[in-house]
């Protein structure tokens, strides 16, 4: 899958502390609610971007928003699209739920949500952010919202 140039989420594996709070400043920016503790306390969390471990490695598997995205052409809903400005988006509303998309990214990028229905990271465009979550609760820098070449 190529990638077009847009700023996008980068991870730097070197850095990476497998600490998971991308994982929950995800959560917490996509919860709708203003408060962490109300949004994810005692609860099961459906981050956007996931950290997994390798050997001694960690890193997060996060959408690249591909320039030729093969999730868009497989969903049999029509609820992936590509913006044009690059970002991949899941509407909820049309998803089904088939997990054809979960089976086809190449990065492993694709998940359910608590309610079967896919999500994926969308750089927290839609949060007002202004920049993505994860990135702004990296203690460590290992995440960044970068163009790159």
């Amino acid at each position: 899958m190529q990638v077009s140039k847009m700023k996008r989420v980068y991870v730097n594996e070197q850095w990476c502390l497998g600490c998971h709070l991308c994982e929950y400043n995800c959560a917490f920016a996509n919860s709708g609610k203003p408060d962490m503790a109300v949004a994810l306390k005692g609860k099961i969390i459906y981050p956007r971007i996931r950290v997994e471990q390798d050997g001694q490695i960690t890193y997060a598997v996060n959408c690249r928003h591909c320039t030729d995205p093969i999730c868009v052409k497989s969903c049999i809903a029509g609820a992936i699209s590509k913006d044009a400005d690059g970002v991949v988006r899941i509407d909820q509303e049309k998803c089904v739920g088939c997990m054809t998309c979960v089976l086809v990214c190449p990065y492993g990028a694709v998940a359910p949500n608590e309610n079967g229905v896919m999500q994926k990271c969308e750089l927290c465009l839609q949060n007002s952010c202004g920049e993505p979550a994860c990135v702004k609760g990296c203690p460590n820098r290992a995440i960044v919202y970068e163009e790159r070449g």
